[in-house]
C-alpha cells in the first residue's frame, strides 16, 4: 500500500515552511524633521554672521567660508541653504525682523483703548527687536540701496505694512475715529518711512537717544498723526 501523505500545516493545510522569522528591528531614535535641521542651521548662521558684523567687518568683505567655518558648518552645506549672500542676508532678515514686524503689526490690528501708552509700548518692543538685531538689520538697510534683489525684497516688505497701515486707516474713518480729511495712503507711507529711517538713523549714530525717550517721541508723533484731529 501506499504510504499517504503526511500533510504538515493546520488541519491538513499546505506546508507552509518553519515559522517566518520576526521582522521587527528595535526603534531606532526619530532624527529630527528637516525644518527642525534647517532652523538650527539658520539660527548658528545668523549668530555667526552678526557676530562677525559685530566685529566691524562691512558685509560685503566677510567671506561665505568665514562664515561657514564661525557657523561651524562645511561650505557645501552653507550653498546648499544659501546659493549666494544676497539670498543669505535676505533670509537672515526675515529672522531678525519677525518680531520687530510683529510687534507692530499688533498695535495696528489692537483697538487702541490703551491709546498713546499702547503705541509707545510697541514702538519699544520694535526698537529693542532692533537693537537685539542691529548690526544685521544696518547692514540690510545699506545693501539694499544698491543690491537689486536685497532692494526688491525689502521694499515689498515694508509695502505689505504700509497696506496693513492703509487699511487700518482706512476702516478708522469709516467708523468716525479718524478724520476724512486724512489721506490714508500718504499717511501710512510717512508714518512706516518715519518709524524705519528713524529707528535707523539712531543706531547708527550709536544710539544718539535712549532708547525710551525714542518710543516715547514716536508713539506720541504716531498717535498724534493719527487721531490728534478727532481726539478731545
Amino acid at each position: 500500500m501506499r504510504k499517504a501523505k503526511e500533510h504538515n500545516g493546520i488541519h491538513g493545510g499546505l506546508d507552509t515552511g518553519p515559522p517566518m522569522p520576526s521582522l521587527t528591528r528595535a526603534a531606532r531614535p526619530a532624527r529630527p524633521a528637516d525644518d527642525e535641521r534647517r532652523a538650527d542651521l539658520e539660527r548658528r548662521v545668523l549668530g555667526a554672521l552678526e557676530q562677525l558684523l559685530a566685529e566691524g567687518i562691512p558685509f560685503t568683505e566677510i567671506a561665505v567660508q568665514r562664515i561657514a567655518a564661525t557657523a561651524q558648518i562645511a561650505r557645501s552645506t552653507f550653498y546648499r541653504y544659501f546659493p549666494d549672500k544676497s539670498r543669505l542676508l535676505i533670509r537672515m532678515a526675515e529672522l531678525a525682523t519677525t518680531d520687530l514686524f510683529g510687534a507692530a503689526e499688533l498695535w495696528w490690528r489692537a483697538d487702541h483703548t490703551d491709546q498713546q501708552a499702547g503705541v509707545v509700548a510697541a514702538v519699544r518692543a520694535m526698537i529693542a527687536g532692533f537693537r537685539e538685531h542691529r548690526y544685521l538689520l544696518l547692514a540690510l538697510s545699506e545693501v539694499s540701496a544698491y543690491d537689486r534683489d536685497v532692494g526688491a525684497y525689502w521694499r515689498t516688505r515694508v509695502a505689505l505694512f504700509i497696506g496693513l497701515v492703509r487699511e487700518r486707516l482706512e476702516a478708522d474713518q469709516r467708523s468716525g475715529q479718524v478724520s476724512a480729511e486724512l489721506d490714508a495712503a500718504a499717511t501710512a507711507l510717512v508714518l512706516t518711512s518715519m518709524v524705519e529711517r528713524t529707528i535707523t538713523v539712531n543706531f547708527s549714530a550709536e544710539a544718539a537717544v535712549t532708547d525710551e525717550v525714542l518710543a516715547a517721541a514716536l508713539g506720541r508723533a504716531i498717535w498724534l498723526t493719527v487721531y490728534g484731529d478727532t481726539s478731545a
